[in-house]
């Protein structure tokens, strides 16, 4: 005897579309489903497109416990209202001293060292740089540093190493 012939499988692959690839219908787990009334999805609950709402819906309401255990502080106001503000008014870019001869380059550092006596002005205004703060170290070699605001950490550390600081206007 011998054995039964099969025939290659008769079931058609995946074809392409206009929206891409399309899963042919043998494959849908739905096929499975066929026969029984509710699908899987229970006859009491039923299912039903939204119920319990679109998205957040509910957040005070009906989703209360999960809105407070889970996002606390989602809804309500912080702080004080500022009517017509203006960025310009808070426009004030800062610069830390570890960053401040990266300005005039190193050629710049390294010629004013050798030139005893001589102490570069940074003009922090020129490179659009309103405030200087006091993170890093500075070389041990005075600068002067020009800028609007300094902050006291920065006048220490500038001073230290024989600099100035200069406020402008």
């Amino acid at each position: 005897c011998v054995g039964i012939l099969r025939p290659s499988s008769s079931r058609a692959p995946a074809r392409q579309t206009a929206k891409g690839l399309k899963m042919p219908t043998h494959a849908h787990k739905n096929r499975k489903k066929r026969g029984h009334v509710s699908a899987g999805h229970g006859r009491i609950g039923k299912h039903r497109k939204h119920p319990s709402g679109r998205g957040n819906a509910g957040g005070q309401h009906h989703h209360r416990i999960m809105m407070d255990k889970y996002h606390p502080g989602y809804f309500g106001k912080v702080g004080m209202r500022h009517f017509h503000k203006q960025k310009n008014h808070y426009h004030c870019p800062i610069i830390n001293l570890d960053k401040l001869w990266t300005l005039v380059g190193e050629e710049k550092r390294l010629e004013c060292a050798a030139a005893s006596g001589q102490a570069p002005v940074i003009d922090l205004t020129d490179y659009g740089i309103f405030k200087c703060l006091g993170k890093g170290q500075l070389p041990k070699q005075p600068v002067v540093v020009k800028a609007r605001y300094i902050s006291k950490l920065a006048e220490k550390k500038i001073k230290e190493v024989g600099g100035a600081c200069i406020l402008t206007a």
